[in-house]
């Protein structure tokens, strides 16, 4: 339980971090520099004591100390959420490299779903920058054999076999939805899915191998349709013209089919 607390505290500050990600990189302003947070209102620099996650916000009741600037409800939210997030997988999984690699899907997942929702941008410091983690971790936590087992010998050590399955589920996945988005562009007329879609997915694959992949496609896919047509209805939006953030349906489905396969990896029963 103590290092499940613990992980819950660092997931606020994870929150933290990203929350300044989703704000930064789509305005191309560096993480570093300025290195302290601001208000984007009135850009004074932020202090310390107003800087704690989650709960600065319920403290300044959501508005900036110096000019009352109204903080989107995205900064609590984000930050709760990812420490939640972070409880409870170390909770159920332990401290394993199980859970180390949930923990880095999540955060990347959390970021690209806020970001698409807010911005409409995917960054490529989060898809391709996760591809590479995804394909990385799998030496450690490896991808369950599938699809490359049909061309990798069954001689080679475990890690390398996971990596050499996670590198491919990133390639198929990205070629296999790019060559169905180049279909119904010339089908259509019209782009079905945008780069940062196809470089998510990608990620995705790297992470969690092809079919699960797959999988959290199909379940992104259906809940986006549901929840963007109940979204055009309700706020009367140009079907022809919205922008559904695709993106952020995709990252809820990923995050739901890594944990529903990690539960499955270690039998549905909490590691201590």
């Amino acid at each position: 339980m103590i290092a499940a607390i613990l992980a819950g505290l660092f997931g606020l500050l994870v929150g933290s971090f990203l929350n300044a990600c989703v704000f930064r990189l789509p305005r191309d302003i560096l993480l570093w520099d300025p290195p302290r947070s601001f208000c984007p209102s009135c850009e004074k620099t932020v202090a310390w004591y107003d800087n704690l996650p989650a709960i600065s916000y319920v403290l300044l009741r959501g508005k900036c100390r110096h000019c009352g600037w109204s903080i989107p409800l995205r900064y609590f939210l984000l930050e709760l959420l990812c420490g939640i997030m972070y409880f409870m997988i170390v909770w159920y999984f332990g401290v394993t490299w199980l859970a180390a690699k949930l923990l880095l899907f999540t955060a990347i997942n959390l970021e690209l779903i806020f970001s698409d929702l807010e911005e409409r941008i995917l960054p490529d410091e989060f898809t391709k920058g996760g591809t590479v983690l995804g394909i990385l971790i799998a030496w450690f936590a490896p991808v369950p054999l599938g699809f490359s087992s049909l061309f990798v010998p069954n001689d080679w050590p475990p890690p390398l076999r996971g990596m050499v399955e996670a590198a491919m589920g990133a390639a198929f996945a990205y070629g296999v939805l790019r060559w169905i988005a180049w279909l119904y562009q010339k089908v259509r007329g019209v782009d079905g899915m945008g780069w940062g879609d196809l470089k998510m997915a990608m990620m995705i694959g790297a992470f969690l191998g092809l079919m699960p992949m797959l999988l959290a496609l199909m379940a992104g896919s259906i809940l986006g349709s549901v929840m963007g047509f109940l979204y055009i209805k309700l706020a009367k939006e140009e079907t022809a013209t919205y922008e559904l953030p695709f993106g952020a349906f995709l990252g809820l489905a990923a995050i739901a089919v890594a944990i529903g396969e990690a539960v499955r990896q270690v039998g549905g029963s909490v590691v201590h």
